[in-house]
């Protein structure tokens, strides 16, 4: 396990523990990855809406070009 993930996780334990009181680790495993998961459909979302809207006007100077 990378050692950035391994940190995250710890992190997310810990919140999940103080917040919310959640004591059991399968409980907190399940929790953390489904967090993780959310964390990591945000930024992708986020990235491709931006290479999205990049690409987007790459291609309409091509087009303008083409005219």
């Amino acid at each position: 396990m990378s050692t950035n993930f391994y940190a995250i996780k710890l992190f997310v334990e810990a919140l999940l523990s103080k917040y919310f009181g959640v004591k059991s680790q399968k409980g907190v495993t399940m929790i953390e990855y489904a967090l993780i998961a959310a964390l990591i459909a945000v930024i992708a979302i986020a990235t491709i809406t931006t290479v999205g809207t990049n690409l987007n006007s790459v291609f309409n100077r091509v087009g303008t070009a083409l005219n």
